[in-house]
């Protein structure tokens, strides 16, 4: 039993490493998982690996190809486009119940999560072209919190499932280009203040623009990276 407990601790740790390296772009869309070499730069064993790899296939960051084994998720115009039409109808939606109907303590969260938020570190100096692990972690657990109010776990964990399949899209959007039209500080502002406000229309709008300008930056003509 504690052989077994400790090879899913390993796992677990060997997973937030691995997913960590694909959304900050140390990882490249693509490229393939070459299992040698991880287990040596993550000091683990072949079993936490392959373990980490099947929840990194659950979660939409990785694939499992034939003859060719793991590889990161490629970008995918198309698969972007459906992909943010799908959040933008659900995870507007579970914002709305969950503004409708969240209690304090889910405002308390949502508070917490945002001053959090607030104060990630958004770019290291040492790596200037990737946001901060701090920062993405930060994020995903604000726009979680948002939504955590929803009372249809259904819908709610259909909503937290796509936003974690679009995270890499997500930090590829923000790290490819910086909108000077755009201030992402003043988006999560307004979430928030809707949010608390009680305002179910106005909170389901705002993500929705919130996410289409996320997506926007892969998908202008002038600055597509995507296949």
């Amino acid at each position: 039993m504690a052989a077994r407990d400790n090879q899913e601790t390993r796992a677990v740790i060997v997973h937030e490493r691995l997913r960590a390296d694909i959304l900050s772009g140390r990882l490249q869309p693509g490229e393939r998982l070459k299992s040698a070499v991880l287990c040596e730069r993550y000091s683990t064993s072949v079993g936490a690996l392959r373990e980490a790899f099947s929840k990194l296939a659950d979660e939409g960051l990785v694939l499992n190809r034939p003859y060719q084994g793991y590889t990161v998720t490629p970008l995918s115009l198309e698969e972007l486009r459906d992909l943010t039409e799908a959040r933008a109808a659900i995870e507007s939606l579970v914002t709305k119940l969950s503004v409708a109907k969240g209690d304090v303590t889910w405002e308390a969260n949502a508070i917490a999560a945002h001053h959090l938020l607030e104060r990630a570190i958004f770019i290291d100096e040492s790596d200037p072209g990737r946001p901060t692990d701090e920062w993405a972690a930060a994020h995903t657990a604000f726009h979680f919190a948002l939504m955590a109010g929803c009372p249809n776990q259904h819908l709610l964990q259909m909503a937290m499932k796509l936003r974690i399949e679009a995270a890499i899209y997500q930090m590829w959007s923000v790290s490819f280009r910086h909108d000077p039209t755009r201030d992402g500080v003043v988006e999560h502002r307004a979430m928030l203040d809707a949010a608390l406000a009680r305002d179910e229309s106005h909170s389901a709008e705002l993500v929705i623009d919130h996410l289409w300008l996320t997506a926007n930056l892969l998908l202008d003509p002038q600055h597509q990276r995507l296949s």
